[in-house]
């Protein structure tokens, strides 16, 4: 299969002159397959291949993993400024607070999609693209220090949320373009797990700057969060550049074998792949598969009950420590949610599943919910704390991982749907700031109560998708019986 690709600077990899390794088979029904699991992938055995991939993480992984720790640490700068009188200083009154977190959303969704159309376009190199989004965000980030009352705040998180959209459904694009379904639920958990310790360790970094910098030169110690914050992202967008890659066939840092390889192997690991046509089709492709709208409800159900991120330093306070104290006791709970999310990643990756890890993931977090809504003792509060940030978290990489396998006939589909599923979950964080008033604390009885009824609908639409799957993989099989194609043994995994 020939990809055509309007980035002229570098040529493209012929394929009749590569090497005997790197042709791809005439003809891969299930049979021929060896060792190939019940969707048809396999684990890869190429030395080459091998190679590749570990180029591939060494180069990728470590930038994308830095600049999603930032987004989120940006992001999040508001939940600690909280506990630093930010209020009070911006005399804000009433929900304005929760306007404020909730604005930022506003512009997160507005950009996303026309975002990942734009880099799948092939009209702009990624690489340069996320970055310059990146120091945009730094910047804006930045600006909040200059704010001094409600009205500023709003303004300048309604720039950020069009600053970061960009990024996340970006990098997942990026991560569905070099890695196959059995790898990309163990690289978007290692992604995923920069929001993690990002919120683990935004608190630590909060309370030391509070602690040394409150009053400095005049300014309060949450406006010196946001400069040093917003200072250290734009440094890490300059370094993004030489680092990041564009597409398979067009990466600077691959040689050319290297390209047409990373290219092949995603390419014959793609259930019912077609053509591509370009951005608009792929939009058109994206919409007209029902999928699409379970993921999506499956991924905002998920998010939802993810609610508590935002307001986590404030859930931890309801345990009756200082500030400091909260501020600390917000990270062990982070810590392990992290590393829960990566080995779910690796094995959901490992087995090629999705429908038990959300089960039993969603399952923990469901209880530690209950648990919170349940009792006002301090232990088991906290131990509800790293129940339901561990099992909320750690699903992050199986629901997405199954969006890229199973809406990626194409790339531009892909980063299309990935995007709308991406703008369909966080819409939730715009009604769910909503359910933690300070009238309702310390128990927060509706946001718990709230987070259980999501976690279960996210496992109910878990079994849906895989029913669903089921059936088609069954067509599929039928349809293969007349199909000498190279994907022909390919199925959609669940």
């Amino acid at each position: 299969m020939t990809i055509t690709t309007k980035q002229a600077p570098i040529k493209e990899y012929d394929p009749e002159s590569k090497p005997a390794q790197y042709m791809l088979e005439e003809t891969a029904d299930l049979s021929a397959r060896e060792g190939a699991d019940y969707s048809g992938a396999v684990e890869k055995t190429d030395p080459a291949e091998i190679r590749l991939v570990k180029k591939l993480d060494w180069r990728i992984m470590p930038t994308l993993w830095a600049m999603y720790f930032l987004n989120y640490l940006d992001r999040n700068a508001i939940a600690q400024a909280r506990l630093n009188n930010l209020e009070d200083d911006l005399k804000l009154e009433g929900s304005q607070y929760n306007t404020c977190i909730s604005i930022l959303f506003v512009g997160y969704l507005l950009m996303q999609i026309p975002s990942n159309m734009l880099m799948s376009s092939n009209k702009i190199r990624p690489s340069i693209y996320m970055c310059i989004c990146m120091a945009g965000w730094a910047i804006v980030s930045a600006c909040t220090a200059l704010v001094h009352n409600y009205t500023g705040l709003v303004v300048v998180r309604f720039f950020l949320g069009i600053a970061e959209a960009p990024y996340y459904p970006g990098a997942l694009y990026l991560l569905s373009l070099f890695y196959t379904r059995k790898e990309i639920a163990t690289r978007i958990s290692i992604l995923y797990s920069g929001n993690i310790f990002a919120t683990s360790f935004s608190g630590l970094i909060a309370a030391a700057t509070f602690s040394t910098l409150d009053g400095v030169r005049g300014l309060t110690g949450w406006r010196w969060l946001f400069i040093i914050e917003g200072a250290v992202t734009f440094g890490v967008a300059c370094i993004g550049l030489r680092l990041l890659p564009d597409f398979p066939l067009t990466t600077r840092w691959l040689t050319p074998e290297e390209r047409q390889l990373a290219h092949d192997r995603i390419a014959r690991d793609t259930a019912q792949i077609t053509q591509s046509k370009g951005a608009r089709a792929g939009f058109y492709q994206a919409i007209c598969d029902p999928r699409l709208y379970l993921l999506c409800f499956m991924q905002n159900m998920h998010l939802s009950a993810c609610s508590f991120n935002n307001f986590f330093p404030t859930v931890v306070k309801s345990l009756g420590f200082n500030t400091t104290i909260t501020l600390v006791l917000t990270c062990p709970p982070y810590l392990v949610s992290g590393f829960t999310g990566v080995v779910i990643g690796i094995t959901s990756g490992k087995f090629n599943e999705r429908t038990w890890h959300i089960t039993g993931c969603m399952g923990v977090a469901l209880i530690g919910f209950v648990i919170s809504c349940a009792t006002m003792n301090t232990a088991a509060r906290y131990l509800s704390c790293f129940m339901f940030a561990s099992g909320a978290y750690a699903v992050n990489s199986c629901i997405l991982g199954w969006v890229s396998a199973t809406l990626g006939q194409t790339s531009e589909k892909k980063a299309v749907s990935l995007s709308i599923v991406n703008v369909v979950a966080n819409a939730s964080y715009i009604y769910t700031a909503y359910l933690y008033p300070k009238s309702d604390g310390p128990k927060y009885l509706t946001a718990m109560a709230s987070n259980a009824a999501f976690a279960f609908m996210t496992i109910a639409s878990a079994w849906a998708l895989r029913v669903w799957l089921i059936k088609t993989n069954k067509k599929l099989a039928e349809a293969d019986q007349h199909d000498s194609s190279e994907n022909a043994g390919v199925r959609y995994a669940y």
